[in-house]
């Protein structure tokens, strides 16, 4: 993969590695992290995705942070109550206003919800709902900036960009005891 003049992209770096949801990975640079990549249909598909987006060259030698990041996934999806708000981000790949939302929705704890208009209300800006959506969306963190904890103000679950979905976010909510949409909280290890 060419990485052009681009320092940043030249220094990135990801890898693969399997949790109790499969194959999840990360990708960062001397900055933080630049993406987080849940499972997609197959490892392979995990692999593209993350190695295009994040313009990164694959590695086996993972720095400190991201080690611990890689630590605290595989506890997550073990089921216990993990939180990542001091994890580095590389925001410098992010617009201000989405970096903005990021920023706040870090303080959004295991267990924890909110909602799009909330979400607006707290970074000051009550009538970016929609725009709140539209972060989510883009969010290059999934779990990490958890956007899995964003729903509808009615409560109902709303959407989720990452491979299954609504599925999926239904199911990482479950796991963290989180009745979304009216479903019962699972128990940890019930992803089969």
């Amino acid at each position: 993969m060419t990485q052009g003049n681009d320092p940043d992209r030249a220094e990135a770096h990801f890898h693969l590695f399997d949790t109790a949801i499969g194959p999840c990975g990360l990708a960062w640079n001397s900055a933080g992290l630049i993406q987080v990549q849940l499972p997609e249909a197959s490892e392979a598909a995990t692999e593209l995705r993350l190695g295009r987006i994040a313009g990164a060259a694959w590695s086996d030698r993972l720095p400190d942070n991201v080690s611990d990041c890689e630590d605290r996934m595989h506890a997550y999806f073990e089921g216990e109550a993990v939180a990542f708000s001091d994890i580095d981000l590389d925001l410098r790949r992010v617009n201000a206003f989405n970096a903005k939302v990021y920023t706040a929705l870090r303080n959004v704890g295991w267990g924890e919800t909110t909602s799009y208009g909330a979400l607006a209300r707290q970074i000051g800006d009550p009538h970016a709902a929609r725009a709140i959506g539209a972060a989510m969306g883009k969010n290059p963190w999934p779990l990490v900036v958890p956007c899995h904890r964003v729903l509808a103000a009615s409560g109902k679950i709303g959407g989720f960009s990452a491979y299954g979905g609504r599925a999926t976010k239904r199911k990482m909510l479950q796991l963290e005891q989180s009745d979304a949409d009216g479903a019962a909280p699972m128990l940890p290890g019930l992803f089969d």
